[in-house]
């Protein structure tokens, strides 16, 4: 993903007059703050409960024993359950190609930033993380994989 191609960025860049690149966009619109909160949606912490690897931000205790009930405790059920960021929830995405275009790459690399995170914190196991397009906009998934790779 080229941030660079972003019609926002490239406007601000453009009329900035200078040699400016994204990296200059955000230092003039982003804080501390908000760097560090950006920085913990790329590479998440997360939990394990009872076979379960959860996103800690996905994990409730009251809900999963619900969602563990309603599901008859099967790992893989739960997990695709709690495990979405539903990144139209969080980002507001103008309804032009280009813009859902650029949300669908923005959740690809979030994909691939949760694969780097569950490796590292979970060595031992594997995982399906995905980029979804759905009707309502991006979704970033990720599930167990079991031992026949499912």
């Amino acid at each position: 993903m080229d941030p660079m191609k972003d019609p926002q960025i490239k406007r601000w860049t453009e009329a900035s007059g200078v040699d400016v690149d994204y990296l200059d966009f955000l230092s003039q619109r982003v804080g501390l703050s908000e760097w560090i909160a950006m920085s913990r949606m790329f590479l998440p912490q997360f939990v394990e409960v009872e076979g379960c690897v959860l996103w800690d931000r996905a994990y409730d205790p009251d809900n999963f024993r619900t969602w563990r009930q309603a599901l008859k405790g099967d790992v893989a059920s739960i997990e695709a359950t709690l495990n979405q960021f539903r990144l139209w929830l969080h980002i507001d995405i103008d309804e032009d190609p280009e813009s859902e275009a650029n949300a669908f790459s923005l959740a690809q690399e979030i994909a691939t930033a949760w694969r780097a995170a569950l490796g590292r914190q979970f060595p031992q196991r594997r995982f399906d993380v995905q980029a979804t397009d759905t009707v309502d906009g991006p979704v970033v998934s990720f599930t167990s994989r079991t031992e026949n790779g499912l």
